[in-house]
C-alpha cells in the first residue's frame, strides 16, 4: 500500500508522490521562543518524529528541517517586560525545548535553523517581491514592508477562504498598507522597541515579519521546492497561507503537501500561552507520568484529531503504557532481547493510511496479548516472535521500552543502580522472612514497596518488580 496523506490545500488523502524519488524533504514549523514549551507545543514535535521515522521505516532519505523563530512581536514583548534582552529569552527558551525533546525521545532535525541567521535570504526574497510587483514600501514612511495580497489571485486558497471575507492582517497598523489584508514582510524600526532587535535594509533599519521568516529558511535549506510542509492547524492561516503566497510570487514551487495536526486543547480552549492555560513537562511529571507515557499519550490519538487534555486519559495512556512495558521487560527476561521483527501487515497498512496511529496500536495490543498468552505457558517460538513485532512497532513509534533513550544514561543509570540495590536488599529481606514463615514480615516489605510506587511480581525466575502509581 502506497502511503497516503492528507493534504491542506487540496482537502483530501493523496498518494504521496516524492518530488525525487527514494528522498523525502519536510520542514516543520518550529516555536516562537518567548516562552517555555507546554504540552501542547510538544505534540507536534512528537507527530512529526513518527512521520520521519516512517518514512525512514519505508527506505527513504529524509531531510527534516525545523526551525526556531527567535526574533518576534511576542519575544519582543517580554523582553521590554523583562528588561532583558530579546536573544536572551529565545536562547533560554531554545534550550528549554531541546531538554524536552530529547526526554520526549524525538530525533534531532536534519537542520534547525533559526530566524536571525537568515536575514540575507529575507532581504532577497522582499526585494524581488518588490521588484515583481507584489510588495511595496509603507506608504506612511515607517520603514515597513507589505505583501500586497491583491496581487496573488490565490491568496486564500489554503485555507479555503475568500480575501473578500477577511479581516485586516493586524501585524501592523492599517495607516501605511494600500490594504487592511496585506501582511508585514519588513518591519522598521520603533522608538518603542528594544533599540537591539534591528538590521540594516534597503527599507531602513528594522526586522522581518514573521511569514517570511519560514519562506526564506525552507528555501535555503531544502530548495525551491520540497515535499512536505507541516505544522499546527492555527498556522493554517494566517501563517501558511501567507508563506505560500509570498513564495509562489517570487517564483518558488514551494510546498508539494500541507500535513497539519491538530491541537491540545484544555477545558474546550486551545492550550496557549496568552490564555495562561499551558501544561508544562514538569506538570506532567508532578502526576507520576513519564516522558515516554506522555509520548504514548500523543501517539494513541489521530495526528489530525483534537485531544482534549485530562488528567484521567493521560493516566490511562500511562496504564496502557505500562501494559505493554511489563510485556517487553518480561518477555526479555525469558528469551532475551533479541533483534526488532518484522511489522505486522495491519500496522504497516495503518500507517500508510494517512498516519492512523490509534489502528496501528490496536494492532500492537493484539500482539501484545498473543505474548502474554505465550508467556504463561512454555512457547518460546510465539513469544519471541511476539517480542520482536511488537518491538518494530513501538521502534517506529518512538516507544520501545529497551531503546537506549528509555533505559537512561548519565545520572539516570546512577540512579537505577541506587535503586536497584536498595529494592534489592528490600527483596532480599522478604525472601528470608518467606524463608522463616513470617509471613506477615514478608508483607509488610511488599506492602511498604508498594506504597513507594514499586509493585513486585513473583515469578518461577524469582521476584521482579516495576514502577508502578504509588499507593
Amino acid at each position: 500500500m502506497t502511503l497516503r496523506l492528507y493534504d491542506t490545500a487540496t482537502r483530501s488523502v493523496r498518494d504521496f508522490v516524492p518530488r525525487e524519488a527514494g528522498t523525502v524533504s519536510v520542514y516543520l514549523c518550529g516555536l516562537t521562543l518567548q516562552a517555555p514549551p507546554h504540552i501542547g507545543h510538544l505534540r507536534s514535535g512528537v507527530n512529526y518524529d513518527i512521520l520521519r521515522r516512517w518514512l525512514v521505516a519505508k527506505g527513504y532519505e529524509v531531510t527534516f528541517v525545523r526551525n526556531l523563530t527567535d526574533i518576534d512581536d511576542k519575544i519582543l514583548v517580554k523582553a521590554q517586560e523583562q528588561g532583558r534582552p530579546f536573544w536572551s529569552i529565545a536562547y533560554a527558551n531554545e534550550l528549554i525545548l531541546a531538554d524536552a525533546y530529547r526526554q520526549l525521545n524525538v530525533l534531532p532535525p536534519t537542520y534547525e535553523p533559526r530566524a536571525t541567521g537568515h536575514i540575507p535570504e529575507m532581504q532577497e526574497l522582499i526585494g524581488k517581491l518588490i521588484a515583481d510587483g507584489h510588495a511595496y514600501p509603507a506608504l506612511d514612511g515607517s520603514g515597513d514592508v507589505y505583501f500586497d495580497v491583491t496581487s496573488w489571485p490565490e491568496y486564500g486558497s489554503l485555507s479555503n477562504q475568500s480575501p473578500e471575507d477577511m479581516q485586516s492582517a493586524g501585524d501592523a497598523p492599517d495607516r501605511g498598507k494600500r490594504d487592511p489584508r496585506d501582511f508585514a514582510l519588513w518591519k522598521g524600526a520603533k522608538p518603542d522597541e528594544p533599540e537591539n532587535a534591528y538590521w540594516p535594509s534597503p527599507w531602513g533599519r528594522g526586522r522581518p515579519g514573521w511569514h517570511i521568516e519560514c519562506s526564506a529558511m525552507c528555501w535555503r535549506y531544502l530548495g525551491p521546492e520540497f515535499d512536505i510542509h507541516g505544522g499546527g492547524l492555527d498556522l493554517t492561516f494566517p501563517h501558511h497561507e501567507n508563506e505560500l503566497a509570498q513564495s509562489r510570487a517570487a517564483g518558488l514551487p514551494f510546498a508539494r503537501y500541507w500535513v497539519h495536526h491538530g491541537l491540545l486543547s484544555i477545558g474546550g480552549a486551545k492550550m496557549g500561552k496568552s490564555l495562561g492555560n499551558t501544561l508544562d513537562l514538569a506538570y506532567v511529571d508532578s502526576l507520576g507520568v513519564r516522558p515516554v507515557e506522555l509520548r504514548y499519550y500523543y501517539a494513541a490519538a489521530h495526528y489530525r484529531s483534537r485531544i482534549d487534555y485530562s488528567e484521567d486519559a493521560l493516566r490511562e495512556a500511562a496504564t496502557a503504557y505500562r501494559r505493554i512495558e511489563g510485556f517487553v521487560q518480561r518477555a526479555a527476561e525469558r528469551v532475551g532481547a533479541g533483534q526488532l521483527g518484522e511489522l505486522p501487515a495491519g500496522f504497516v497498512d495503518a500507517m500508510d493510511d494517512d498516519l492512523n496511529t490509534s489502528a496501528a496500536l490496536a494492532v500492537l495490543h493484539e500482539v501484545v496479548r498473543d505474548g502474554n498468552t505465550a508467556l504463561t505457558g512454555a512457547d518460546d517460538v510465539t513469544l519471541r516472535t511476539a517480542l520482536a513485532a511488537t518491538r518494530a512497532m513501538l521502534d517506529i513509534l518512538g516507544l520501545d521500552p529497551l531503546d537506549p533513550a528509555w533505559t537512561g544514561g548519565g545520572r539516570a543509570d546512577d540512579l537505577r543502580d541506587v535503586v536497584d540495590s536498595l529494592i534489592a536488599l528490600a527483596l532480599e529481606q522478604r525472601a528470608q522472612a518467606r524463608a522463616r514463615k513470617d509471613w506477615a514480615a514478608a508483607d509488610a516489605v511488599r506492602d511498604q514497596l508498594k506504597l513507594a510506587g514499586v509493585v513486585v511480581e513473583d515469578t518461577p525466575q524469582g521476584p521482579r518488580w516495576t514502577i508502578g502509581e504509588k499507593s
